[in-house]
C-alpha cells in the first residue's frame, strides 16, 4: 500500500477537517463508506473528543477505520492497543491537551504530525 499519511496530514493543514476527520477521510474506502459520511462520522471527535480531555482525535479516527476495515473485535482491539502504544512512545502522550501543552506550555506534537503518526501506525495494520 502506498502511504497515505502525507495526505491525511495535508487534510488537517487545510483547516477544514479536525484530526479525526483527516484520518477518516483519508481511509474512507477501507471502511466501505463515502468520504462525506466519513467526514460526518468524525464531526465530534476533534480536539480530544471536543474538550481536549480525551484521546487525540487522530488516534480515535484510526481506531474507527481499523474496526470497520477488519470487522473483527479482537483484531481491532489488539491493533488499537498497538497504535496507542506506538503513538505514546513516539510523542510522550495520547491525550490531546498533553500533546498541545495546554497546562505545561510545551507542545509535544502539532496536530498535522499527530495525524501523520496515527495514519502511519494504522497503515502498518491494514
Amino acid at each position: 500500500m502506498e502511504s497515505r499519511k502525507e495526505k491525511a496530514a495535508e487534510l488537517k493543514c487545510w483547516g477544514r477537517y479536525n484530526c479525526a476527520q483527516s484520518v477518516l477521510c483519508t481511509y474512507y474506502d477501507y471502511m466501505g463508506i463515502d468520504m462525506e459520511t466519513a467526514k460526518h462520522l468524525g464531526n465530534s471527535l476533534g480536539a480530544g473528543m471536543g474538550n481536549m480531555e480525551g484521546t487525540c482525535g487522530a488516534i480515535v479516527g484510526a481506531g474507527i477505520v481499523l474496526g470497520l476495515a477488519t470487522k473483527d473485535k479482537g483484531k481491532a482491539s489488539k491493533g488499537m492497543r498497538q497504535i496507542m502504544e506506538k503513538f505514546q512512545a513516539r510523542n510522550g502522550a495520547v491525550q490531546c491537551k498533553l500533546l498541545k501543552g495546554v497546562e505545561t506550555g510545551k507542545v509535544l506534537r502539532e496536530c498535522p504530525l499527530c495525524v501523520s503518526d496515527a495514519s502511519e501506525f494504522l497503515e502498518e495494520l491494514l
